[in-house]
Formats: C-alpha cells, sequence, structure tokens
C-alpha cells in the first residue's frame, strides 16, 4: 500500500529548479540583467507618481480652500499675473476702517462705535450699522445690521502699517413691532392691537460681567417716551464664536425702563437673564435661562422659568403655584419652603428654579408691604399684592376716610386683588380676612345685598365673623371723607431753599383765592423742595412716591397733612462767610406736588446769596416744630483712650484704614498706636448712642487741616489743599465699625446736624447732599443710616 501511494503521488518538483544543470546557467544571467534595469525604471516610475500625487494634493487641498476661505490662499496673487489672480470670495477684500466706514457712508449707513468681542478689539469686533430716520427730531440714528468683522493674518495684509478686517458674519436688524410694545402694557383685561409698526433701535451695548457660555451677549434697545415714564425694548443677541455667527435670542420690554441684566436667580451656578417687565406695584420678572439645543448653527436657546405646569405630583406644590400664578408670591414662597423642608431640602432642578422665581418676586412685594405710605388705599394694595390680608384690613378700619378711600381702590380695581382673594379662597375657603376682603370687593363692585347673600351661603362661616364682616361692609356707607390726620398738629418740615423768578398761579396749589399770592414791597419768592415732613403720625422722606392726593380739596388735603393750617410759617437758615447764621421767617403760601418732588411756594425778605459758595452749607428750610438739635459735648481722643484704652486702639484702626481707602491718608503700613495717637490725640470727638442700643457711637468732625497734617506735617503745606474743603464727619459703632462717612471722595456729602425728631425714638442725621438735605435715621434690620 505505501509503494502504491508514491506511485500514485509523485514529489513535486522546486517552481524555480530547473531539471537540467545546462539550462540553469543558461537561465540565470538574462534574469539578473533584467532585476537591474527593472530597479532603476522602477524608481523612476514612483518619481513621477509621487509628484504627481503631491501636485494633486496640493491643488486638491488649495481648490478646497478656495471654495471654503478664500482669503487663505490670497497670497497666490503675490506671484499670479494680474489676469490670473484669484478673487476673494464671500468675504471680499479685507479693508482699512477707514475703507468700511467709507463704504457706509456711500451707501447713506452710519458706523457706530465697535465692540469688542475678545479682550484686543482689534483682532475681532462688532461693529452696530445705524441709517438716518426720516423726519426725525431725537434717537434718530436707527440700527439696521450688525457686523462681525476679524482681523486678516494672511501676509499680504499683516504686514501692512494699519490693520485689515474682513467680514466674518451680518446680521439684518428690523425694530420689533409697536403691538409688542403696547402688549405688554395691556392689565389682561384689554384685547391687544395689531399694529405692524416697527418700532426704531437706537443702541447696542454688551452685557459686561460673567455670562452663560462661551459666546457674546449684546443687548439692542430703544426707548419710547409714555407720559412721563420711558419704556425701554429691545433684543438680546448673542454671538457664537465656534460657528462665527449671530442670532438673536429674544424680543424683551420693560414697562418701566429697567434694562435686562445677567442674575443669579437659581442655585445652578449659571446666571440668568431677567427682565422686569413691573407696572406700579405689580412685580412681573421674566426669567430665561440657557438651555442646549441640538442644532448646529443655534446651540443654546433662551428659556423662560415657567409656573404653568408643576413639575411635582403633590398637590401641595400645585397649590402654592396656583396662588403665585395670581400674584400671591410671599404666600406662596411660603409654602414652599415648608414643602422643601418636608422633602429633605432637595427639590427636582426645575421645581427648584419656579421656587426661585416666587422667591424673586416675593423679596419686592415684601419691600414694597414694609414701605411708609402716605396714601391708605397704596398702602393696602401694597399689604394686599404680598398677602398681608389682616394688616391690610387694619388701615380699612383706622378711620372712615381710610375706608371711603380704600373703596375707590376696590371699585376700579381690574381684577388684580379679586384674582388674588379667589385663589386664596380656593387654597382655604374659611379664612376669615380673605372673605372679608372678597365680600368688600364684592359690595363695591356689584353691591352689598350681593355680598350678605355670598357671606350667608358659605357653609363653614360662624356668627361672629359673619357680624364682623357686615360690620367692616356698613362702614362703605359711612360718613367718609373726614381725615384721621389733626388739622391741628403742629408743621414739622425739613426742606432746602431755592430762589424762583416767576410764578405761575396756576402751577401752585392755595386753600383760599389765587389773588393770595401776592408780594409786599420788601419780599422775593423763594421755593422749599421738601427733604422730609411729618403728617400728625409719622416721617415721609422724599422721594413721595406714592403720594395719593384727593382729587377734590386738594389743597385743604395738603394744607391738614403738612400742618400748615396751624402753622405758615418757615424758618429759613442762611450760613454766612464769618460762619454765623442768619434766619429768616418765610410765610408759606402755596403748595406744589411735582412728580416725586414736593415744594413749598414761600414769600421772605431776600436772603444773603451764598448759592455759589461751595464752603458753606446750602440755605436750610425748617418750621419751628421740626427738629431737635442735640449736641453732644466734645472730648478729645486722648481723653477717650483713658475711659476705654482698648476700644480706642480698635478704632484709631479702623479709622485709618478708612481714611486710607478715601484716598486721604497715603496707603501703605498703618503706623504703630503711639503714632497714630501723636497725630491725632487732639482730635475732638462726640460720643452718643445714634443706633438706639444703649451703646455709644463715636463721632469725629475733622477739619482739613487735621486731614492734611496726616501727610504733611509742615504747615505751608497744610495749607495748600484746606481751602476749598469743608469739616467732614465720621462715625463708628460700638463695634469699631464705619457706619457713617462722609469721606465718599466726591465731597457733596456733610454731616450737618444731629436732630431728635418728633414722636420717633431714634435719633436722625440731618446730611446735607449736591442738591438737597436728607434725614437719615438707623435701620435695625439693613444696619445702616436710611
Amino acid at each position: 500500500m505505501a509503494n502504491r501511494s508514491r506511485k500514485l503521488t509523485p514529489k513535486a518538483s522546486k517552481p524555480n529548479q530547473p531539471r537540467a544543470g545546462g539550462m540553469k546557467r543558461i537561465v540565470k544571467k538574462p534574469q539578473k540583467k533584467l532585476k537591474r534595469g527593472s530597479w532603476f525604471s522602477s524608481i523612476l516610475a514612483i518619481a513621477i507618481l509621487l509628484s504627481s500625487a503631491s501636485l494633486i494634493m496640493a491643488f486638491a487641498w488649495i481648490s478646497v480652500l478656495f471654495m471654503f476661505n478664500p482669503d487663505k490662499v490670497s497670497w497666490l496673487n503675490k506671484i499670479l499675473p494680474t489676469w490670473a489672480k484669484i478673487p476673494l470670495g464671500k468675504h471680499e477684500r479685507p479693508q482699512t476702517l477707514k475703507q468700511i466706514k467709507l463704504d457706509l457712508s456711500k451707501k447713506n449707513q452710519i458706523f457706530g462705535e465697535t465692540l469688542p468681542l475678545h479682550q484686543d478689539v482689534k483682532t475681532s469686533f462688532l461693529l452696530p450699522v445705524f441709517q438716518q430716520r426720516a423726519n426725525c427730531q431725537s434717537d434718530c440714528e436707527e440700527l439696521v445690521e450688525l457686523r462681525v468683522y476679524e482681523r486678516s493674518v494672511e501676509l499680504e495684509f499683516k504686514s501692512q502699517s494699519e490693520n485689515y478686517y474682513y467680514l466674518a458674519t451680518q446680521l439684518p436688524i428690523t425694530g420689533p413691532d409697536e403691538s409688542f410694545l403696547i402688549s405688554s402694557l395691556l392689565d389682561g383685561t384689554s384685547e391687544p392691537q395689531d399694529i405692524s409698526i416697527p418700532l426704531p433701535l437706537t443702541e447696542v451695548q454688551r452685557f459686561e460681567g460673567k455670562t452663560p457660555s462661551s459666546g457674546v451677549w449684546f443687548d439692542l434697545r430703544g426707548k419710547r417716551q409714555q407720559g412721563s415714564s420711558s419704556i425701554r425694548y429691545g433684543y438680546v443677541v448673542y454671538y457664537n464664536p465656534e460657528r462665527t455667527n449671530l442670532l438673536q435670542m429674544l424680543s424683551w420690554t420693560s414697562p418701566n425702563g429697567q434694562l435686562p441684566k445677567w442674575q443669579q436667580v437659581t442655585g445652578d451656578g449659571t446666571k440668568e437673564l431677567v427682565i422686569d417687565q413691573t407696572v406700579g406695584l405689580e412685580p412681573h420678572l421674566q426669567v430665561y435661562q440657557v438651555k442646549p439645543l441640538k442644532l448646529f448653527l443655534k446651540p443654546i436657546q433662551l428659556e423662560a422659568i415657567s409656573l404653568k405646569s408643576s413639575t411635582l405630583k403633590d398637590s401641595a406644590y400645585q397649590n402654592a403655584l396656583s396662588i403665585a400664578r395670581s400674584g400671591l408670591w410671599t404666600p406662596a414662597f411660603e409654602w414652599l419652603k415648608f414643602i422643601k423642608k418636608q422633602r429633605k431640602g432637595v427639590l427636582p432642578e426645575a421645581a427648584q428654579a419656579q421656587m426661585d422665581l416666587i422667591r424673586l418676586h416675593s423679596q419686592l412685594t415684601k419691600i414694597q408691604a414694609q414701605k411708609i405710605w402716605v396714601s391708605p388705599s397704596q398702602e393696602v394694595l401694597a399689604d394686599l399684592i404680598d398677602g398681608r390680608w389682616e394688616k391690610a384690613l387694619q388701615v380699612f378700619e383706622a378711620s372712615p376716610h381710610n375706608a371711603q378711600e380704600i373703596a375707590i381702590l376696590l371699585k376700579s380695581d381690574e381684577k388684580r386683588l379679586w384674582n388674588r382673594t379667589v385663589a386664596a379662597l380656593q387654597v382655604n375657603p374659611n379664612r376669615r380676612e380673605v372673605q372679608a376682603w372678597f365680600a368688600l370687593i364684592l359690595a363695591v363692585q356689584r353691591g352689598e345685598e350681593h355680598a350678605n347673600s355670598w357671606l350667608k351661603a358659605q357653609p363653614k362661616i360662624t356668627k361672629e365673623n359673619l357680624d364682623y364682616i357686615q360690620g367692616l361692609l356698613a362702614r362703605l356707607n359711612g360718613e367718609g371723607t373726614k381725615s384721621q390726620i389733626s388739622s391741628t398738629h403742629p408743621s414739622q418740615i425739613v426742606g432746602t431753599v431755592q430762589p424762583i423768578t416767576q410764578v405761575t398761579n396756576t402751577e401752585w396749589l392755595q386753600p383760599n383765592s389765587p389773588a393770595d399770592l401776592k408780594l409786599t414791597d420788601n419780599q422775593v419768592w423763594y421755593q422749599v423742595e421738601v427733604s422730609a415732613f411729618n403728617d400728625g403720625k409719622r416721617w415721609l422722606n422724599f422721594p413721595f412716591e406714592n403720594f395719593n392726593p384727593p382729587k377734590t380739596d386738594t389743597a385743604k388735603f395738603f394744607w391738614k397733612t403738612l400742618g400748615i393750617t396751624s402753622d405758615p410759617e418757615i424758618q429759613i437758615v442762611v450760613w454766612l462767610q464769618n460762619g454765623e447764621q442768619k434766619i429768616t421767617i418765610a410765610a408759606i403760601k402755596a403748595v406744589q406736588l411735582q412728580g416725586k418732588v414736593l415744594r413749598l411756594l414761600v414769600a421772605v425778605p431776600k436772603i444773603p446769596d451764598n448759592q455759589n459758595d461751595v464752603l458753606q452749607p446750602k440755605p436750610l428750610a425748617l418750621t419751628n416744630a421740626a427738629l431737635e438739635w442735640v449736641q453732644p459735648s466734645p472730648i478729645t481722643l486722648r481723653e477717650l483712650h483713658q475711659q476705654n484704652p482698648q476700644g480706642v486702639k480698635v478704632m484709631l484702626s479702623s479709622l485709618w484704614k478708612s481714611l486710607q481707602e478715601s484716598g486721604e491718608v497715603t496707603p501703605g503700613a498703618i503706623p504703630s498706636f503711639e503714632q497714630r495717637q501723636e497725630k491725632v490725640g487732639d482730635w475732638p470727638v462726640q460720643v452718643i448712642d445714634l443706633t438706639n442700643n444703649a451703646q455709644p457711637e463715636i463721632i469725629l468732625t475733622i477739619s482739613p487741616a487735621a486731614i492734611a497734617s496726616l501727610n504733611h506735617p509742615t504747615p505751608e503745606v497744610q495749607g495748600e489743599n484746606t481751602e476749598q474743603r469743608r469739616d467732614r464727619t465720621i462715625i463708628l459703632s460700638d463695634g469699631n465699625k464705619v457706619i457713617y462717612t462722609d469721606f465718599t471722595g466726591n465731597y457733596l456729602q456733610r454731616l450737618s446736624a444731629i436732630a431728635k425728631l418728633s414722636g420717633v425714638q431714634s435719633l436722625a442725621l440731618l446730611v446735607e447732599n449736591a442738591h438737597n438735605y436728607s434725614l437719615r435715621r438707623w435701620s435695625e434690620k439693613n444696619q445702616r443710616f436710611e
């Protein structure tokens, strides 16, 4: 079997091995010659192929550059003949700023102020392009386009003396329609109007500071005057450096003239865009978060935090959102805080954002409710907006006059208070104070019978609550016009005196006929701009934002409120050049309220004119009962150190740091205590409790010469910079912190005196400002003089 196998499978010969030796010699020599020739041919072929491939690749790369960025191959224009030069694709040829400006002027367009896109404005910038509006009298340059320019880095242009820029991207701009602006002013009960007239955008500003994402945010805005207020509107535009494009992200409007701002609202570490659309006392804040998008050209969007849907399947949370949507921000926020506490301080991200939006509104309504209001109706409105039902009822019950004025408020209410009471009753239908306000609104808008029917239909109302609320309804039919403010309380007014050259009778309110506006032979007219006054119950300070006098008997209202009925005289205090005071008695003839400014028209013999003397205090007007001056006896710092050694050491360090920060003392190392005491030991100080905490504060009034001596001890240098200065004051608390200072750098603020006000426990500071005087009292809550 083995032999048969070998015969059937003969042994294979080697493929390159010849069968005969002679044949082997003949074949071998030609093979060597063929290999050598083939090697040279191969090298030559490879070289040709490589050269061709390189050229092909080079041409391909240049073609790609030419198609997508022609500027990158502009260097070829240096070696190509004129007829063969490469046209510079979509960017055209780079230009200098002068050339860009010239091109725009040829199109009747205006070169705006360039805004940097990076730290170096020479590298790239945003250029607003404006156009002159026809038949225009103000803000006549209208924004029509935004352009982004980037500096050319090609050798052809980089070596030039001027910078060359190519147009990277552009965005045509048309202002928002007028209907968009009008819709922001509607109260929700009026029908929106379809007005397609575009409003002009006149300004472009970059958002400064830290903003979200890696790009640059811009605010395009315009302004429209509506009565005495300015309405702002505009667009928010984002420049995306990765895609080199401009994106119009948002249209905005603000009825109160506030500009958009980036603010930390939620707790995720990224700022949100806040648009303030508050109208009057009704807060309305739109808060937008930056959210990612899966779009190549628009990778982000601005998404508003909405309260329309609940992110938690929780009935209590849904109720909180419901009352927040009605405008009861503070009760909603308090409820959400309780819910969050129950959930161990953790809420989903979307729910936390909703809570933060409600908190932001609550902060505004709380501030309004804590203000001192002149008008009872405004005080009640602020209280009800903040959900302070019981406090608002106390104001209603305070007097018949209050009840009648508040009834007018409820009668004219366009559902904002109604919606709040409805939402509050849905959550807690048995709360007496809310039932009372619901019944009062029903009574003034639909009749008392309707209100009583509703009250009796309430299933769980007690007889006691029914009688109480019906008693409130009876007040609506009371006498009503009698003011609770005493007409015999003494006049307590503080203000600044200004000369007035012309008096128009119709611009001033007088309780008697206009014929009373007459002067005797030796009198002239002055006007007193009121800084503060007492209405018989409390002190009110400028600006008088919520002064709401009645439309009838307005002059009598002012006469009673200001106490002029019992005391129609006011003192005019003028400081003479020798430091003496001259007091002249003036007669109050008329009153004027313009916006937030309250003025008195007074007749008085001509007073010395020191209006242009910066070294003298401004003339001061005050009634006899307005202030009681407080003048603590001064002691020296050296004497104070003997009484309180450790306290004075700390106080002097705080004093020195404050003077260094204000630039009055040369910065650097603080001298030793002994050196400081040697310099200031003889300075006079006053010790008195100004913060009503039974602990004395330290008041230092420092002369210009004393300040100069700290830097320049020689007498001749001391007088160089002291002639045009006045004494300034610094006050340190019992904890040795600076709580008041005149060393603000502008020399326009001076502490004039310390005074005691009637009906007020703590003392007040009378401070002279740039244009007027102000009374400042210590705020325990904010830990400062306000």
